[in-house]
This record gives structure tokens, sequence and C-alpha cells, in this order.
């Protein structure tokens, strides 16, 4: 048994945000029925290399524990099509641009009338209100205008954005945290709701001390490379033969890391003695502390301070940590078989439920690889129907 077991959700989105979102659901056990285009199906596909085989590694990534339903929503039987599926389901998820569905016939209060316990997510770049609500929604447009450039970087660099697309990332986990809590509120009320989720806000939110520091100071905080505002030592140091993270997070911690190296004068240094002296004297405790760590290799730093009880970690590639006994153990990497490639590797499920774990049972689906299934086993459609709706191109 899995925690979602029974929940079918409508999934019309691409790219990333909207479908992050529904591969959590998935995990958890919801059906998710993807809807494509009949021609090319969710942009993603195309996007490589890398390729395996023809699919596009960007896709697998993200999709797996789904259906996919190819269905033309511009022609008359396609939109006929949806509307029954949506009377059958649960969730509705899209990450057009606002307005754009309602302009088919499937806005919020369209898709309420047909099913009044539809729970509609609506992910979008800035929001269903707002004066910037009909702009597009990029990740890295939400990054740079929800302030995460401009904390993110060296000081004598420009604004960067992040390695991995957190825009797009955080707008999907927010949404299915608004879904789970839609639902929620629907065993209670008996009525769907809208869940308005933007990239924008999700970059507000991410911000969290930083906007408390120009809360409290009325100055945006800027650049500070790996060096955190209110934490010192806290940062990325070079060993002797390459790098170490030290996240010394309170004076216990400076003095037992002091000792460790035998060098208890700097925690009795009265510059160095506190946490706020530590922030204010950071320019001259960075020197001393690139010295150190300098004398030693990571691996020497990790056992010694492992030893001592201090947090130290090594700075991985994506190599390494994919192929890290510590993610083998909790199954953050598995292998799912595929109707075409043998098996794929993708990402494990990050929730571990004690009781109604979730798993990854289906691989991503191939372009329209459930269309029959669907139409057969959920709507009725004779094996012919569904042959002539092939031939009219509505799936």
């Amino acid at each position: 048994m899995k925690p979602l077991d029974g929940i079918r959700i409508v999934d019309l989105s691409r790219i990333l945000a909207g479908p992050y979102c529904s591969m959590l659901l998935g995990d958890m056990g919801a059906e998710i029925i993807k809807i494509e285009s009949p021609d090319h199906g969710d942009d993603t596909r195309g996007w490589g290399p890398p390729f395996i085989d023809g699919e596009s590694a960007y896709f697998l990534s993200i999709n797996r524990n789904k259906k996919s339903l190819t269905l033309n929503l511009k022609a008359g039987q396609g939109k006929d099509l949806l509307t029954r599926l949506i009377g059958l389901s649960d969730v509705l998820i899209e990450n057009f641009r606002p307005g754009t569905l309602g302009r088919l016939g499937f806005g919020y209060e369209q898709v309420r009338a047909m099913n009044p316990r539809m729970v509609f997510a609506s992910i979008s770049g800035f929001g269903q209100t707002g004066p910037l609500a009909g702009r597009p929604g990029y990740d890295l447009i939400a990054q740079g205008e929800g302030g995460i450039m401009s904390v993110t970087g060296f000081p004598d660099g420009p604004p960067t954005k992040a390695g991995t697309p957190i825009a797009d990332i955080a707008a999907g986990i927010f949404a299915a945290q608004g879904i789970l809590l839609a639902l929620y509120a629907r065993e209670r009320t008996g009525r769907g709701q809208l869940v308005d989720v933007s990239m924008l806000d999700g970059q507000v939110a991410l911000l969290t001390f930083q906007a408390g520091i120009y809360f409290a100071t009325g100055e945006s905080p800027g650049r500070m490379g790996n060096q955190h505002p209110t934490i010192v030592p806290y940062e990325t140091f070079r060993s002797k033969d390459g790098y170490i993270n030290l996240t010394i997070g309170n004076t216990n911690l400076w003095r037992t890391f002091c000792k460790a190296i035998g060098r208890e004068e700097l925690s009795a240094d009265p510059r160095f003695g506190t946490e706020s002296s530590r922030v204010e004297n950071r320019n001259a405790l960075k020197p001393i502390m690139d010295a150190i760590v300098a004398e030693r290799t990571t691996r020497q730093w990790l056992e010694l301070l492992e030893r001592a009880g201090v947090p130290a970690g090594s700075v991985n590639s994506v190599a390494e940590i994919c192929e890290h006994p510590q993610i083998r153990a909790r199954e953050m990497v598995v292998e799912v078989p595929h109707p075409t490639l043998g098996f794929v590797k993708v990402s494990g499920v990050p929730i571990k439920l004690s009781d109604t774990p979730g798993a990854v049972s289906i691989a991503p689906p191939l372009l329209g690889q459930h269309t029959a299934e669907i139409l057969e086993s959920l709507l009725g459609y004779s094996v012919e129907e569904v042959a002539e709706l092939r031939k009219a191109g509505v799936v």
C-alpha cells in the first residue's frame, strides 16, 4: 500500500516544474496520466544530448511512475476525452501561461463545473494574479528576478544561478505540498480548490535569512562565495589535495575544532571567541584557516574531524555521490525496467515512510505508451474506436 493509492491525476504539465510535482506524487502511489501532444510530446523528450538510444536523459530523470496518453486538445474529440478524464480524476496539474487552458475550455472555473471535487494545480512563473501574471516562466528568469542569483557566486564575479534548476524544482515541491493540502481539506469539505504556485514566490520563500538580513538592516546582502553571512567558519576550504566543507556552527564546536588541531590559542583569542566576534573578524580568521586546512589532505581532515565530532564533508562530483555507498544504502539510485532500454537508472524516493513507503514502480514512458490502455480500460473504448481516433489524429 502507498499513501496516494486511488488518487488519479491528469497531468497536463511539461518541461520540469509540473513533471517534477507529478513525479513526487506518482512515487507515493498516485496514478499519473501524462497528457502529451501526439506529434512530439513533452518538449524535454527532445532535450539533449545526452540521449540513451533516442530517449532523452533529461526526460528520463523526471517522468517515472507515469502513464503517457497522447491527446490533441485542439480537436473536438480530444477535448471530449479530456472532459471525461477530468470527471474520473482527483487532481489536474498544469503549467501553461495563465489563461491558456481557459481559452481551450479547461480553466479552473470550467473544470470546477465539470468536477467540483477536482483539485486544480496551476504552476506558473509569476502566479495567477499580480501585474506580472501574464509573463512566461523560466527557471533562470525566476532565479534572477527572485533574488537568488544576487546572493549566489563570489563577490568579484557575476550573479550566478544554482547548479540545479531550483526555481523549477522548488515550485514542483511546493505544488505537490499544495495538492496534498487541498486533498486533505477535501476530506472535510467535499470540494476541490485552486492551488496557485509561482516560481517567483518559491524563490522568495527560499531567501529565508537573506531576506531577514534585509528586513533587519535595510540593506541587500551580497554574494559571498561559499561563506555564510552569520556563521564563521562555515565555508569551503582548499585542502592539501582537494576541498573540504567545514561547518562550525557554534562556539562549542569552534573550541572542539581548535583543540583537535592543537591550536587552542585561537579559541582563546578575543577576536574569535564568540559567534559574533568571528563574523566581525572573518577577514582576519580566513587566512589563518586557509593555512591550517592546506596542511592535510581531505581524507585526513575528514577522519580527524569525525573523531572529534566536528561537522565536515567532502565536495563530491555527481558521479561520486551517485556511486556513494550511503546513497546506495538509502536506495537513492534505483534501476527500473524500461520497454526499449532494458533498464534505466533514476534517482530514488527521498521521503522514507516506515509503513506506506513510496517506490519507483514504472519507468518513464514512451510517447503514447499507455494511450490504448487508458482509453480501453478506463474510458471504455473498443480497439476499433481507438484505431479510428489514431487515424483522425485525436490521439
